[in-house]
């Protein structure tokens, strides 16, 4: 394209797992250590530790038939963070079990019929995970009924194997985790939640595949000193009542600087929600704490293909960022595979929201038939309560293939945890199509780049759409700028039809190796779009 010198889709249901076993396993770990020297690992990089059996002075969990009150997880994390931190033991594990490869282990599932709560018509069913492969660590299962606690002893007849053979263990294994299965609007069961690796956790929406994926805490990412990943010890499902579409769910989180306890309400629907509430109790000074972290994968789309020679148009789970900040700025930040690491933090004073979004939502963004990235949920946060100060922190970590989620986005709060104080915390999830609230401003609907009218020129076509596009207007004032590098030429074109007007610029990065772009555009003073922010890397 040459610049003048002036200048919802249909929901079907979606495969149960998005994965592939022709494509090679990478950790993010692997992804880091590449990218930044050696830091630490990632959802599908989780370490088996020597044996290490709980310390003495450890608090045990609740008994069969114990009482469950609102406090007893909040109790237990408080007690254990008192005592030394000790890894959950994984030499239990037979070799057979641990060096499963993926369709091996995603084999190995709970048969239907044995889900737990199958029989009693409620609207949601547990499905508890085998420990194996990368899934190592061992996790306590219980539920509470009638307010008392029922655990879940492990049986090897709940699963279907697909012909392997389970090992017989002398001790109570755990498991690595569960899934949960729901009634969207009272229909069948589907999924709708999975808990497992590390402190990670998906929910869907009605008719989403699973994509982003959350964590209860998040600590050191991308930080020299080495990331540290607290893992899920023990999880209490409370049974819910015949009809009632809200499930709780309690967490005890513990890692080598903090143990954690959190509570979750889950409700499914079109836009499922998260209510969460989490106590932190550290170890250790803590000065490098990510709240409401969240990652999804990101390797090509039509502003960054990277080199990829792929029939498809576009392979993420994520397209951007989105942030309504302190000042009730709406921002959208486009995310990209980079060749090398890109830390990104969003200076803010009590975030109104944030998350990472899929606005790509048609066949024809991905023409991808067996991933259908256009299922995938966007996952929007609303702080509940006042965070101060902080930022918004993005990590983009060069990745080559599509199962790493290669983009993380958390809060991380100016003030550094103390050790032996306590840090209480509560935000909502919506895992939606859309979020719950858009901003009154047109927001970006494309972004594109390629190569400019010469030398290492760069063209970029920003889009925005919003009814103030709907028709012929005051005249528009175009705030673009560029730190450093110039805009070469620039343009609008305007499509009514679609409510949308097109920014056409260049970028001359000159001998610039990262150049920080801001867009956004005015009427009378007043800003009418979401502001676009774009790092450019070569």
């Amino acid at each position: 394209m040459t610049l003048p010198t002036d200048g919802r889709p249909d929901r079907a249901p979606c495969p149960r797992d998005h994965a592939s076993s022709s494509t090679p396993d990478r950790t993010r770990r692997d992804l880091l250590r590449t990218a930044a020297g050696g830091l630490a690992g990632a959802l599908a990089g989780l370490t088996s530790h020597p044996a290490a059996h709980a310390a003495e002075s450890a608090p045990g969990l609740p008994a069969a038939g114990a009482r469950f009150e609102p406090g007893t997880v909040v109790e237990i994390a408080r007690a254990l963070a008192k005592a030394p931190y000790v890894a959950q033991r994984t030499d239990d594990l037979p070799a057979s079990l641990r060096n499963l490869g993926r369709e091996q282990y995603n084999a190995i599932a709970t048969a239907p019929a044995r889900a737990l709560w199958a029989e009693a018509g409620l609207r949601f069913t547990v499905e508890p995970l085998h420990r194996g492969s990368i899934y190592a660590d061992r996790v306590s299962l219980a539920l509470i009924e009638d307010g008392a606690v029922r655990p879940v002893p492990y049986d090897r007849s709940l699963f279907e194997t697909g012909g392997f053979v389970l090992p017989e263990f002398q001790e109570d294994p755990g498991y690595s985790g569960f899934r949960l299965r729901a009634r969207f609007g009272g229909g069948d069961l589907s999924d709708f939640a999975l808990f497992q690796g590390a402190s990670f956790f998906r929910l869907l929406a009605a008719g989403q595949g699973f994509g982003v994926t959350a964590r209860a805490l998040t600590l050191r990412p991308a930080d020299a000193r080495g990331e540290e990943f607290p893992r899920f010890r023990a999880f209490w499902i409370e049974r819910p009542g015949p009809g009632e579409d809200r499930l709780v769910v309690h967490a005890l989180i513990d890692s080598e600087s903090a143990a954690g306890a959190l509570r979750l309400g889950l409700r499914p629907g079109e836009a499922s929600i998260a209510d969460i509430e989490g106590t932190i109790f550290p170890r250790v000074t803590i000065d490098h704490l990510g709240l409401g972290g969240m990652q999804a994968s990101y390797l090509f789309g039509p502003h960054d293909r990277r080199g990829n020679d792929d029939a498809r148009a576009g392979a993420y789970a994520a397209g951007g960022l989105q942030i309504r900040n302190g000042a009730e700025e709406a921002i959208w930040r486009p995310v990209h595979n980079p060749d090398t690491l890109q830390i990104s933090s969003f200076l803010d004073a009590d975030p109104k929201g944030f998350g990472l979004m899929q606005r790509a939502r048609d066949y024809a963004d991905f023409e991808d038939d067996v991933q259908h990235w256009e299922w995938r949920p966007s996952l929007w946060l609303e702080p509940l309560g006042a965070w101060g100060e902080g930022a918004v922190t993005l990590l983009e970590i060069p990745s080559d293939s599509e199962f790493n989620e290669n983009i993380l986005a958390y809060w991380r709060p100016k003030t550094a945890l103390a050790a032996g104080a306590e840090t209480r915390f509560a935000y909502r999830q919506f895992w939606c199509w859309e979020p719950p609230e858009r901003a009154p401003v047109a927001r970006v609907t494309g972004t594109r780049s390629g190569r400019g009218s010469g030398g290492n020129r760069r063209l970029f076509l920003v889009d925005f759409t919003g009814e103030a596009f709907a028709r012929p207007g005051p005249e528009t004032e175009t705030a673009l700028t560029a730190s450093p590098g110039t805009i070469a030429r620039q343009a609008l074109y305007a499509y009514p039809e679609r409510k949308t007007l097109r920014v056409a610029f260049e970028l001359d990065p000159g001998g610039e190796r990262a150049c920080e772009l801001r867009l956004a555009l005015r009427r009378d003073g007043r800003a009418i779009t979401e502001t676009w922010l774009y790092r450019w890397t070569p």
